[in-house]
């Protein structure tokens, strides 16, 4: 019988011993997936918050396993680090690119700490994936760009300065063929057709002028005290626009705005010839005037088809036709322009919808003071660096 005991004491020893064992190891198990995750979240929350994900991940490390410092290290320069190196150099190095490497300054980890290590690293390898494909793309959307604008201006230069040439080229050689026996009526109607011909091709060199003025920023702007009604009353005689073609709303009472008078006049012809083309017959273009705090406000509305939302900002990019695709509306630079210009002087033009259809164009400018209109001196301004349009 005690032999039968302590055979039996044995065996309920090893089976009690079994199972302790095993409920230790599915503890540490626990424990490592409940770390592995709370490092998961607290990297995920990081990126969410926006920060950068190679950054939070080095900081979670280093809190992780208690190191004094973790490094990033990318084709020799470091990307992300957190802590200090050790004094002696002394760290262990993971491979996570054919370029990257993870630098572990402090003891080496223990093996338990091995695989939330691997779950870490491979983070790390997506996070660098990811920056590396970003930074690509980057690269890329500038050249897309450009070539969308090349492309855009070789098809319009094509087209807009053929044109005018040949037709000039046409006027000169008719009237060169036919010598002094072709009709006064014949020659007038020749020299008109190379007159007009070459005055379009002065004004399409003008604009691509101005606008490489603009992109380089060494437009200079005349800053005088300005009544809008001086700028919008010669828009109109230039349009030979009347009465029936445009409504005046003008009520800014005496205030004047930080304007060049030669550039606001060449950006009202624009909008308003833009605005008169796309007006219905018979429905005239509406000017109106106002002030709103220290800026002044002119408003060209009109009744057109109007611009979808998601094109507003494609109007004021060069080379932009929305909606000609046969080429005799010029280069398409004219909103482009009228934007640099405005925002030459210190203003701004944006687009809104009309209420009831159409679009409204919005000058916005800085009003003047009482001395600067009374003065009505004008200082050059010239387009820096940062204030390019």
């Amino acid at each position: 019988h005690h032999l039968l005991a302590l055979v039996l004491y044995v065996v309920i020893a090893s089976l009690v011993s079994f199972i302790v064992d095993r409920a230790a190891r599915y503890t540490r198990a626990a424990r490592r997936s409940a770390a592995e995750s709370e490092l998961i979240q607290t990297i995920a929350g990081s990126v969410l918050r926006g920060e950068n994900a190679i950054q939070a991940l080095v900081d979670r490390v280093r809190e992780a396993f208690h190191l004094p410092g973790v490094r990033v290290v990318v084709g020799g320069e470091v990307v992300a680090r957190a802590g200090e190196p050790l004094p002696d150099g002394r760290f262990t190095d993971i491979p996570l690119t054919d370029e990257a490497v993870l630098e572990l300054h402090g003891a080496d980890l223990a093996a338990s700490e091995r695989r939330l290590l691997g779950v870490v690293t491979a983070q790390l390898r997506a996070a660098l994936d990811t920056e590396r494909l970003e930074k690509t793309a980057q690269q890329i959307e500038p050249i897309a760009a450009s070539d969308r604008v090349r492309g855009a201006l070789l098809s319009a230069l094509s087209h807009d300065l053929r044109r005018p040439l040949a037709a000039a080229s046409a006027a000169v050689g008719g009237l060169r063929a036919a010598g002094p026996e072709l009709a006064a009526a014949d020659r007038q109607e020749l020299l008109e057709t190379a007159d007009e011909s070459l005055t379009a091709l002065g004004t399409l060199l003008t604009d691509l002028l101005d606008v490489s003025r603009l992109q380089t920023g060494v437009l200079t702007i005349a800053d005088i005290a300005t009544d809008p009604a001086e700028a919008i009353a010669p828009a109109l005689d230039e349009l030979q626009l009347g009465p029936a073609d445009v409504t005046l709303a003008l009520q800014h009472g005496d205030a004047v705005a930080h304007a060049d008078p030669v550039l606001l006049q060449r950006v009202l012809v624009n909008l308003l010839a833009n605005a008169h083309r796309y007006a219905p017959a018979g429905v005239p273009v509406h000017v109106s005037t106002s002030t709103f705090g220290d800026r002044l406000e002119i408003r060209i509305v009109d009744r057109g088809p109007g611009v979808p939302a998601e094109k507003k900002d494609d109007i004021f990019v060069p080379f932009q036709r929305l909606g000609d695709t046969d080429n005799s509306s010029g280069l398409g630079l004219g909103l482009a322009l009228s934007r640099g210009f405005i925002e030459a002087m210190r203003g701004t033009l944006t687009s809104e919808d009309t209420p009831g259809g159409g679009l409204t164009m919005v000058i916005s400018l800085r009003t003047a003071g009482e001395t600067d209109a009374a003065a009505g001196v004008a200082a050059d301004v010239s387009v820096g660096e940062g204030e390019r349009a």
